[in-house]
């Protein structure tokens, strides 16, 4: 730590994003991503002439994008704003919309303490329930602004639009933000809220379900007010910060609703047959509506997470007291499952006889 840092942020943890092996082949299975390449229309959109205007700096407002965005989902285009990922949303709202302190969960997105601190913002942490159900009764009556992630995370469970109203409905004063990353395999959007409130902020990324993580591109719905508020810290901030073949990128994934459909279809697929095997080794799994699973495995989790590194599959291990007993798995492809479960079926037997 130099002698130049603000005081204020010696006492930071930042966020441990999870690892990214490099060299021999590896099953990734820790960090969500998504096993399928972009959809052809994100390929042919990215031609030669598109790469040559990177000297041109991307349009601010990314209209064409907030369009197709706008289109999709039933909105008008100033309900719209893109970012650089999530995380950039994210922290532009515990910048600005947090005046009161912010509550979240305490099993939810590492990066929310994070900002919490970074931003100054007082912070209440809101338990989950003992079998990990996120309560919106328990915000009811909070005035700071709520921050959900819905599904949620690491635990893959969800509540449904109509909770998440009763929760907006219960204090107009009061922001509550959606954070909607994974709600494509199976959750239930509440996007459709933004035409009646003014009071809920969704943000969605194209990260996981849309498959450009490395293109770093989300979005924020809400009252036309609201996204412009968001936009007025943003190009305050960092008005160039979608770059130009991430628009380009996000525009044809959004209007392929045919390939979205499909992959969508066939992680869901997969992460119920993945399920099943787990529960057939003798794992408790979390019923989920993401693209990983929550799971508890029948010996040691750290103990399990290390073996499976030394059988080149990486999971996820968070140790903790509510967690420190569960994996959490991201669903690949059929193959990469296969080679975890086999390479559980081995740990097993070891531990079996250790």
């Amino acid at each position: 730590m130099s002698r130049f840092l603000d005081q204020k942020l010696h006492e930071l943890e930042s966020y441990i994003p999870g690892e990214q092996p490099k060299g021999r082949r590896i099953v990734k299975l820790n960090t969500n991503e998504n096993p399928f390449p972009p959809s052809p229309s994100v390929i042919d959109a990215i031609t030669a002439e598109e790469v040559g205007k990177l000297r041109l700096y991307p349009d601010p407002a990314a209209d064409d994008l907030s369009q197709s965005i706008a289109s999709f989902y039933g909105l008008e285009k100033d309900q719209i704003l893109t970012g650089n990922g999530s995380d950039e949303i994210l922290a532009l709202c515990f910048h600005g919309f947090c005046p009161d302190g912010v509550a979240y969960s305490d099993l939810t997105y590492g990066f929310y303490p994070v900002y919490a601190k970074m931003f100054g913002v007082k912070e209440r942490v809101v338990p989950l329930r003992e079998d990990f159900t996120l309560a919106v009764e328990d915000y009811m009556e909070l005035g700071e602004t709520a921050m959900i992630v819905n599904p949620n995370a690491p635990t893959g469970l969800a509540v449904t639009k109509k909770e998440i109203e009763s929760l907006v409905k219960s204090n107009r004063d009061r922001l509550v933000i959606v954070d909607e990353a994974y709600v494509d395999f199976g959750g239930e959007s509440s996007i459709p809220l933004v035409k009646e409130y003014d009071n809920i902020l969704v943000i969605q990324t194209f990260s996981k379900s849309r498959q450009l993580a490395g293109m770093r591109l989300a979005f924020a719905a809400g009252d036309a007010q609201l996204i412009a508020d968001l936009a007025k810290m943003k190009f305050s901030f960092n008005p160039y910060s979608v770059n130009r073949l991430a628009l380009i990128a996000g525009k044809a994934a959004i209007e392929d609703t045919e390939y979205f459909e499909k992959t969508t279809r066939e992680i869901v697929e997969t992460r119920e047959w993945m399920k099943k095997e787990l529960e057939r080794l003798g794992c408790i799994v979390l019923p989920s509506k993401t693209n990983f699973l929550f799971v508890r495995p029948p010996f040691a989790a750290g103990t399990v997470y290390k073996r499976l590194k030394d059988h080149d599959v990486l999971v996820r291990y968070f140790p903790g007291e509510r967690t420190g007993k569960w994996l959490r798995i991201s669903v690949g492809t059929r193959e990469d499952g296969r080679k975890m479960l086999d390479a559980l079926e081995m740990i097993w037997k070891e531990e079996s006889h250790a």
